[in-house]
């Protein structure tokens, strides 16, 4: 375990800390490596892993489908329908590095793996300020190597450019409050934060920044302290950064701000099992269920806390002995997403990752200050031991997703998609039943979808594939026997391919 030892103030007078994390050269070393070891694990996995149904490949597809219409300010969920479900911020980081780097994984995940890459950099630089390097770099290696952090740092989604928002907000807003007189800089900075939130994500962001900032203006006495922002210049920064989007796809598809304001961040979490989204199905959870989710997000480390809880007393003055407030700030932050979807019935786990930084710091921080009487290895071994945990753990999928796909069986299309290029690259691909996302990604928006095996009568009489659920094939098996020439099962679909026979063949 690092060694804890008294620092006097620096140059930044009452705002540095009088005790920090004293790392050793085999320490700085060591975590150095295990954060280049999780970076090298994430590129990898970023070449071999293929999209997933559904989540991560209907983005891909959206943001394929903008590189290939060139429409950038209304994504499209299919050809001529827009997708109204989230503003495209990350819809454009994908879309712009398939522009640079081709229609592929690489292209689409790369931009978001550079803002996982520039939080993690914001975030040691801050509690490098505040804290110390020592606790800044074991801070970043903690969040790094978060299960949620790790697998959605180069994940086709919204959620991680909305936590950089966040973060920006976050830590504008405390270096605002604790410059002398305030600063611009920073509050521009925090106003900028919410404006990518905004554009990431949408009004929620916004709340997810609140929440913390008036609970903790309460908590410690400095709500009057709001007046050091520059709210004049700042909200006019917010509003030119990103309300001209919002205009232009109001303008471009009438009724978009009606479904997204309303419907999105309203009767999403207020409506249980939620029949209003126009692109699936509501995600209907037990309420309360998001803290559950949050100890799986954050593991290893959440299972830390496990053994704090026995020092209640040593906790309490940590939070207590803190002048600046800094942990009850970071507590805050951290418990903003649990607390505003608590009462939420359609949740994802993925939305506990903006509250993960300040969680990692608070973590790091009450563990120094709960065991700093002791000098024990046991928690030096346990820290290796979980950061080599995720690194082996995603290392594993990202290899075996390369030699060895079937085992380890990801909702993804893209071997069958291969398979099926390599008998006809023209031949149309049907997909009987649920839509496939990722199927459309790999054959470039040309697989088709059929509601149920009876449409297959309507097809033209041309060679073409069929990719029958598993579950279903036994009942399609004795339709398709004589036109049909089963290539064999990828993934949860089995491939069919039409033979010359082709009439009466559904008789």
């Amino acid at each position: 375990m690092p060694q804890i030892s008294e620092q006097s103030p620096g140059k930044t007078g009452d705002r540095s800390p009088k005790e920090t994390l004293s790392l050793s050269r085999t320490d700085t070393l060591t975590l150095l490596s295990i954060l280049g070891a999780l970076a090298l694990v994430r590129l990898l996995a970023i070449f071999t892993l293929p999209f997933t149904d559904t989540t991560e490949a209907r983005y891909a597809e959206i943001a394929r489908k903008m590189v290939e219409t060139g429409d950038w300010i209304t994504p499209q969920f299919d050809y001529g329908v827009p997708f109204w479900g989230k503003p495209p911020l990350h819809t454009w980081l994908s879309a712009a590095g398939m522009e640079l780097f081709g229609v592929n994984g690489f292209g689409a995940r790369i931009f978001i793996f550079a803002c996982a890459l520039l939080l993690l950099g914001m975030l040691f630089r801050w509690v490098r300020q505040e804290a110390g390097s020592g606790a800044a770099l074991v801070s970043v290696t903690v969040l790094a190597s978060s299960v949620l952090f790790f697998g959605a740092s180069a994940f086709v989604m919204t959620d991680l450019v909305m936590t950089l928002g966040v973060a920006m907000a976050m830590i504008g807003l405390w270096n605002c409050l604790h410059s002398e007189n305030g600063s611009r800089f920073h509050g521009w900075f925090a106003f900028a934060g919410l404006a990518i939130g905004l554009l990431a994500k949408g009004p929620v962001a916004v709340v997810l920044c609140g929440i913390p900032a008036v609970l903790w203006g309460l908590v410690s006495g400095r709500w009057r302290e709001a007046g050091k922002l520059p709210w004049v210049s700042g909200l006019a920064l917010l509003l030119l950064l990103s309300l001209p989007w919002y205009v232009a796809a109001e303008l471009k598809t009438p009724g978009f701000l009606n479904y997204f304001l309303v419907g999105e961040h309203f009767e999403r979490f207020t409506v249980p099992d939620w029949q209003g989204d126009l692109y699936g199905n509501g995600h209907e959870r037990p309420k309360g269920a998001i803290w559950g989710d949050w100890v799986l997000a954050f593991l290893p480390w959440s299972l830390v806390l496990v053994p704090m809880l026995f020092t209640p007393r040593r906790l309490v003055r940590s939070f207590r002995g803190d002048r600046l407030h800094w942990r009850s700030y970071l507590l805050c932050w951290a418990l903003s997403p649990l607390l505003l979807f608590t009462a939420s019935a359609n949740i994802l786990a993925a939305y506990t990752l903006p509250g993960l930084p300040a969680a990692a710091v608070l973590l790091v921080l009450l563990c120094t200050d709960a065991w700093r009487p002791c000098r024990l290895r046991a928690p030096r071994v346990l820290f290796a031991i979980c950061s080599v945990f995720v690194i082996f753990t995603g290392g594993f999928y990202a290899t075996l997703a390369q030699f060895a796909p079937h085992a380890v069986n990801l909702r993804s299309e893209k071997e069958l998609v291969r398979k099926k290029t390599e008998i006809s690259s023209q031949s149309p691909l049907y997909y009987i039943g649920k839509r496939s996302y990722s199927a459309e990604f790999y054959t470039r928006g040309q697989a088709r979808n059929l509601p149920d095996l009876a449409a297959v009568q309507q097809l033209p009489q041309e060679p073409h594939a069929l990719a029958i659920p598993q579950s279903d094939e036994f009942a399609a098996a004795q339709h398709l026997v004589l036109a049909y020439q089963r290539i064999g099962q990828y993934g949860r679909h089995v491939l069919y391919y039409s033979s010359p026979i082709r009439e009466g063949a559904l008789k």
